[in-house]
């Protein structure tokens, strides 16, 4: 589980290139974190399984994710309150399997490039809710009684445009 916050899209005023056809290692802090389409999915607890290595993906939030916004409600000192969460880098983002293939960061070190729906390509935030690819309306919090029942709440998430 990772837990991330969008803090608003650098601008600039020339013609230069959007500064995510970058190397994902030579963007700013605030260019990293406007990155975050604001989906909400990698604020959902997956599991691997032991034996085969598959990876299941639940409807299970991280409790601190805001199910309406697909926001964390504290994201800058998240750590504090879920140690495990993941703080994603530059350098390691190819190497998480578990994020969804919808996620910027994923799509960006894979070289796919950002997907139509996202906000600094639409110029819209609610544009990844209309696209169905965030959270909202599709997770429920986090508890111990559904984390020790994971295996009811596996789902699959649907790819844009499927």
């Amino acid at each position: 589980m990772a837990c991330r916050g969008r803090q608003g899209a650098p601008t600039t005023m020339d013609d230069s290139p959007p500064f995510w056809t970058r190397p994902l290692g030579s963007l700013t802090s605030a260019e990293w974190e406007a990155l975050c389409d604001g989906c909400g999915r990698c604020c959902t607890h997956s599991f691997e399984d032991s034996d085969t290595g598959a990876l299941y993906a639940t409807d299970i939030a991280c409790r601190l994710l805001d199910p309406e916004s697909c926001r964390c409600r504290h994201y800058p000192d998240r750590l504090r309150h879920v140690p495990e969460c993941v703080q994603m880098t530059a350098s390691a983002v190819a190497t998480y399997r578990w994020l969804p293939s919808t996620c910027a960061y994923r799509r960006l070190a894979e070289g796919r490039g950002l997907a139509d729906w996202h906000p600094l390509v639409s110029g819209d935030p609610e544009s990844v809710h209309r696209a169905g690819v965030s959270v909202r309306g599709q997770v429920v919090p986090e508890t111990r009684r559904l984390l020790n029942r994971w295996e009811e709440r596996i789902l699959v998430w649907k790819e844009p445009g499927r």
